[in-house]
């Protein structure tokens, strides 16, 4: 089992459009869940630091006031 392996080069992959089409739609629709997910994440990690840091979250709300 000592034979040295040789690269393989792929030049061509045929995919039917219409199995293709239907990837992307599965594609599509699992990247929502997972938006939602990272989303959920990111605002639960922004409080934490927000209640560490005593950050105050209206920041938004002011007007004018710098």
């Amino acid at each position: 089992m000592d034979t040295p392996s040789e690269p393989v080069v792929i030049v061509d992959f045929q995919v039917p459009f219409l199995r293709l089409v239907l990837f992307l739609v599965k594609l599509a629709l699992a990247a929502i869940p997972a938006a939602i997910i990272l989303g959920v994440i990111s605002f639960l990690l922004s409080v934490i630091l927000a209640a560490l840091f005593g950050l105050q979250m209206d920041f938004m709300m002011r007007r004018g006031a710098v």
